[in-house]
């Protein structure tokens, strides 16, 4: 009886906290958000509150889509600007041109429906973000988008740390483990994409 209390100060503060958390990393992408979302959900799966991951969830999920619309919003405000926008050049700087390259191929012949992805793919959301406000994506069409990808975002990083609290008796340790396999997902395609690119330099070396 006594976790009861404990519980729902926990809640209190944790839902608020999560909710500003996962609001300011979508807008300054620094924020290991993904992390954030895993730990809350292995905190949750310990709780004795049974709606406790539902509320991570749909927590998570408003947070990141208001994240979304509104850096969405200030980088449109940029591209119509004829000087552009302090947003928009933050956005640009945190994407390779490549990789913006990619995004706007992949728009193009996709659609919205490359917002979903953008959300799951390490690292895919801010290309995604700039190949459709360069492309004037109307801001209907990206919400049409980005709620699925804010849902399955949620649900993937839920489920990371539902899989990682079931395997202890100890809160912190699942969070630990939550943590570790969020940043293992969220730093193995840049280190891919290194190791890809460096193969022919070396090859050419050795040649």
């Amino acid at each position: 009886m006594a976790r009861l209390p404990a519980e729902s100060t926990q809640q209190a503060v944790g839902y608020p906290s999560l909710f500003l958390l996962v609001t300011l990393g979508a807008l300054v992408p620094v924020i290991p958000t993904g992390a954030l979302v895993s730990s809350a959900a292995v905190v949750a799966l310990h709780q004795t509150a049974p709606l406790a991951l539902l509320h991570v969830f749909v927590v998570a999920s408003l947070a990141a889509f208001l994240g979304d619309i509104t850096l969405y919003w200030l980088g449109q405000r940029g591209v119509r600007s004829r000087n552009g926008s302090r947003w928009l050049a933050e956005l640009k700087s945190r994407a390779a041109p490549e990789r913006i390259a990619q995004a706007q191929e992949k728009l193009a012949e996709h659609g919205v429906t490359v917002l979903v992805l953008s959300r799951l793919v390490p690292a895919g959301r801010i290309p995604v973000m700039l190949a459709c406000l360069l492309a004037r994506m109307p801001m209907r069409s990206f919400v049409r988008g980005d709620v699925p990808a804010c849902l399955a975002w949620a649900a993937t990083y839920q489920l990371i740390g539902v899989l990682g609290g079931s395997l202890f008796d100890e809160a912190w340790q699942g969070v630990a483990l939550a943590v570790a396999l969020t940043v293992v997902i969220s730093v193995a395609p840049a280190l891919w994409r290194r190791l890809r690119h460096g193969r022919p330099d070396s090859a050419g070396g050795r040649a």
